[in-house]
């Protein structure tokens, strides 16, 4: 037996006693027993959320991914830094029926608005996601991430950088139709070497 003792407001006390262990061992199983019940519940009513989360992962490895050299790109027109550029680019890429990739080097926001820009910036002023824009860190070299993510999606790269320093470490940059590329006509971009993929969708101009 347990014994309980509850004082009042009249300083009287009340005992009240209830069996021990037998009560205790069969609500301990009820309890258990309740917690399995409840977590195969929880586990076939999220299971179809978790197929879901997963599912768009499995989609990225199926994206074909061109990259933007965005510090490059920036520079087509006029040889000033606009974003126009780049914009006109990713939606030109996107238009083909690819998925743009932009990499800047850490001062572009300061050439382009005289503040620093994050991915988050740029990605809100270039209309993509964040995963689709990276800024370097500031000192670092945008090449070599750029070219390293190029290898790791499989993609390919506008610029009319040329790479020159980097051929040892990625000779891919020296096969035909790796790099993109572009020039400014008339105020439009014009891409070599990117055709439209079957069943591209044309975007409609900014």
């Amino acid at each position: 037996m347990v014994a309980f003792f509850f004082p009042l407001t009249d300083f009287k006390t009340i005992r009240v006693e209830l069996p021990a262990e037998p009560v205790a061992s069969s609500l301990g199983t009820e309890v258990t027993l309740s917690l399995a019940l409840l977590l195969l519940l929880l586990g076939l009513f999220l299971l179809p959320k978790l197929w879901r989360l997963v599912r768009p992962a499995t989609r990225l490895v199926e994206e074909d991914w061109v990259l933007i050299d965005g510090s490059n790109v920036m520079h087509w027109q006029d040889n000033a830094p606009r974003l126009e550029a780049v914009r006109k680019v990713v939606d030109l890429v996107r238009a083909r029926g690819y998925v743009p990739g932009v990499v800047f080097d850490a001062n572009a926001g300061w050439k382009l608005a005289g503040r620093y820009l994050h991915d988050g910036d740029f990605a809100q002023l270039l209309g993509l996601e964040a995963r689709q824009v990276l800024v370097v860190a500031k000192g670092t070299q945008a090449d070599p991430y750029l070219l390293q993510t190029a290898r790791e999606f499989g993609a390919r790269i506008v610029s009319n950088d040329r790479f020159r320093d980097w051929v040892a470490d990625h000779p891919e940059i020296q096969t035909p139709g790796f790099l993109i590329r572009g020039r400014d006509v008339g105020g439009e971009i014009a891409l070599e070497g990117l055709s439209a993929k079957p069943g591209a969708v044309p975007v409609n101009k900014r």
